[in-house]
């Protein structure tokens, strides 16, 4: 698989988690594009855990790490640049996970997303781990051709016309004649 589907590819994997993780945290009181805010006589809502801000700014880091995945593809970077971005990348999510994981419950985020969010941290692991191995074995030059070792000029190749039947002989085909 080439490098610019590889990497448009866990563009999209690392998406999908990202945005069933976002949706939940938008739906508490008192967060970031919440749907109840406080209007003229209603209380306003407490102020989250500091650990769901901690969250949301880790979100946002490792959503900052796959866009810039994304641009890499839109260019067309080379292996070892989509690399680095790979790592990067997967470091961040780690992270990530393993604070939902421990403070996900107290922030309100169901217990099955940090589970997704493992199944698309395991398939970007995975590409990664062959666009770093691209990265590391880059293709190989060409080497001198003979007559490049020779000093002689290239001359084409002659190819035979094909189309050969049961009539050629070793002077042309006899029904041509």
């Amino acid at each position: 698989m080439k490098v610019g589907r590889t990497l448009a590819l866990v563009a999209v994997l690392t998406s999908i988690p990202l945005q069933q993780a976002m949706a939940q945290f938008g739906g508490m009181p008192g967060m970031p594009g919440s749907p109840m805010s406080p209007g003229f006589g209603a209380p306003a809502p407490a102020q989250p855990p500091a650990v769901c801000n901690e969250l949301l700014a880790m979100r946002d880091q490792t959503q900052k790490h796959a866009s810039a995945i994304g641009a890499a593809n839109e260019r067309k970077a080379s292996p070892q640049e989509a690399c680095a971005l790979f790592r990067a990348f997967l470091a961040s999510e780690t992270k990530m996970i393993k604070r939902v994981e421990e403070q996900g419950a107290r922030c309100g985020i169901p217990a099955d997303v940090p589970k997704q969010m493992k199944a698309g941290h395991a398939k970007a692991a995975e590409i990664a781990k062959k666009v770093c191995e691209a990265a590391a074995h880059p293709p190989r030059p060409a080497g001198p051709t003979f007559s490049d070792v020779f000093g002689t000029p290239t001359v084409p190749e002659n190819k035979p016309k094909s189309g050969g039947g049961t009539f050629d002989t070793l002077t042309g085909n006899a029904l041509s004649r």
